[in-house]
């Protein structure tokens, strides 16, 4: 409810939302929602702001400076179906007053658990073995066939050990692996859990035996993994990323993992995605690909679409949503 004209908070919704997000739109908003789910244009988003009180958007509609200056006068918040918001121009949305509200929390165990899928995968050579099985290539059993890394025991570094990060260590653990991090600063002794803490991240690269990639993307992060960070990891290292796909320099990552130093790679986001990803990965055996599927379960996508309108009735019933970022 706006508490402002007493009537329900109008929103409009660019993409079709999980089954019980989209009940709850419909009960207790003025809402116009994209009922077909067909990609729309940043023009299509601004114009059909008129008059709205929010508007929910996906990575898919990536609002600029430009794009926030242009929001009708109307529109008061900006809710995100992510964690990240790199797709959004937040000082722009300061500027103008309008809220930008994220999932924080909610996805944490999904995206935990589509690290762990990904790790697995890259070192067992799931993509390779699975396609030599759908083809009929496999006829007998042979002792050096379909061989993979070992995980258990082994050395995991993540990059960027926040609620993700150290829910992959959490997840880890169960298969002993010995957790390495670095991070902005060093964690409390009761959320670091007995990991080791790098200062430096290249400490971090030559204690990693297999890398997560968990960071934001941030100035600091975007370009992390390049031709020299990837030159610190040991050989035959795993790298596997579910942060930001600018986090990685592709043609770098593609280059090792063709040339042998790096073992295999397990990625979940890219650049471009999802129409301009570099495609030398489709032709790599060793890679391990899913389309940024980190948060998609039943309860973390229904869980995110949650928040993101509890924030919104926080916001406009004057109160401080949780998951407010600017």
């Amino acid at each position: 409810m706006n508490a402002d004209t007493g009537r329900p908070a109008r929103i409009l919704v660019t993409r079709r939302q999980m089954p019980e997000v989209e009940a709850r739109l419909a009960r207790d908003y003025d809402s116009v929602r994209n009922t077909d789910d067909r990609p729309v244009s940043v023009a299509e988003v601004i114009a059909g702001a008129d008059g709205m009180d929010a508007v929910f958007v996906c990575s898919t509609e990536p609002l600029n400076a430009a794009a926030m200056a242009a929001l009708p006068d109307s529109v008061r918040a900006v809710l995100t179906l992510s964690v990240g918001t790199d797709h959004l121009d937040l000082a722009a949305a300061k500027a103008r007053g309008i809220a930008v509200l994220s999932t924080p929390d909610v996805l944490t165990n999904a995206v935990a658990e589509a690290a762990m899928l990904l790790l697995l995968g890259a070192a067992r050579g799931a993509h390779a073995a699975a396609g030599s099985l759908r083809r009929g290539e496999w006829q007998r059993f042979v002792p050096g066939g379909y061989v993979g890394k070992d995980v258990t025991g082994a050395r995991l570094g993540i990059y960027g050990m926040g609620r993700i990060g150290r829910a992959i260590a959490r997840n880890a653990r169960g298969l002993q692996m010995q957790i390495h991090y670095h991070n902005r600063s060093r964690l409390d002794a009761a959320l670091e859990q007995a990991a080791t803490y790098h200062a430096d991240a290249a400490g971090l690269l030559a204690a990693s035996d297999f890398l997560v990639l968990a960071a934001p993307s941030t100035p600091e992060t975007r370009g992390f993994l390049d031709a020299k960070a990837i030159a610190a990891l040991p050989d035959r290292a795993v790298v596997v990323n579910v942060g930001r796909g600018n986090l990685v320099d592709d043609t770098a990552l593609i280059a090792a993992l063709r040339s042998g130093k790096l073992y295999a790679a397990g990625l979940d986001v890219f650049n471009g995605e999802p129409l301009n990803i570099a495609q030398d990965y489709f032709d790599l055996p060793n890679a391990f690909l899913l389309p940024h599927i980190g948060s998609a379960t039943e309860r973390s996508r229904t869980d995110m679409g949650m928040i993101l309108l509890d924030g919104l009735d926080a916001l406009l019933a004057g109160k401080t949503p949780v998951n407010r970022v600017v």
